[in-house]
């Protein structure tokens, strides 16, 4: 059997990604996220507030003993309020690195170590975004904390190379990590772009076009992009990339 563990799986990419992996028979879903929107034989979730730190350092993976595939997908986030620093909540700075940042890292910590010596291919997906390579203004906590992300996949695959290195340690068996942008797809992040204010975002007007224009990708058809990539992991060549990469 194939595990897939999958945050945010409630909505969006997310939500499209599982129903996708989902129409294998071979294939169990683990969702987490604080609702649960999917009914299925194979589905399963977690009830979880990733922004909740008390509840997420005690999140624990499962052991599958006929894995053949364990993958974990972070694909929760949230752009937040969009307002120029001296103009942010607080709070909702601190809850959108913990979603954006922390939790995905508190999660591949523990992915790795329950499975580090699991004789399986295991594989770690973070979805990122331009917005990590590209600074946007309004958007300081979402562009930094993807930026972190992206971080966090170079070090850790870096982390995999380094030890594939010493052959004595023979019980570890290697993950792969990858960071990949989906692009301008339509979800109700786009929706909350959409409504920001002009002063606190110059690039309101192209946002607004991408809708008009029809320019957003479904998150269905992304879904299917990023299951494509994952079936030919050979076809990934870096840990950095976005789907666009591969049209």
């Amino acid at each position: 059997m194939n595990y897939y563990y999958i945050t945010g799986t409630s909505r969006g990419i997310g939500k499209a990604f599982a129903e996708h992996l989902l129409e294998n028979p071979s294939n169990i879903v683990i969702g987490i996220s604080r609702n649960k929107t999917i009914e299925h034989a194979n589905y399963r979730h977690f009830h979880l507030d990733l922004t909740d730190v008390t509840l997420l350092a005690d999140f624990k993976f499962e052991l599958h003993a006929n894995a053949q595939k364990i993958y974990l997908i972070n694909n929760a986030g949230a752009l937040g309020f969009i307002k120029p620093m001296g103009q942010k909540d607080a709070d909702t700075i601190i809850k959108n690195y913990t979603l954006n940042l922390i939790a995905p890292s508190v999660l591949i910590n523990a992915f790795i170590e329950c499975y580090d010596s699991t004789d399986a291919e295991k594989v770690i997906v973070n979805i990122s975004s331009g917005a990590g390579k590209n600074p946007i203004d309004g958007w300081s906590v979402y562009c930094a904390s993807k930026a972190g992300l992206d971080m966090v996949s170079r070090v850790v695959d870096m982390e995999q190379q380094v030890r594939a290195e010493h052959p004595l340690d023979s019980i570890h068996k290697g993950f792969k990590i990858f960071s990949i942008a989906p692009g301008v797809v339509d979800t109700e992040m786009q929706e909350g772009i959409r409504a920001a204010k002009k002063e606190d975002f110059s690039r309101l007007d192209d946002f607004i076009a991408y809708k008009v224009n029809q320019q957003l990708s479904d998150p269905k058809t992304v879904s299917e992009k990023y299951i494509k990539l994952l079936n030919n992991l050979s076809s990934i060549k870096h840990v950095l990339s976005s789907i666009k990469d591969y049209d």
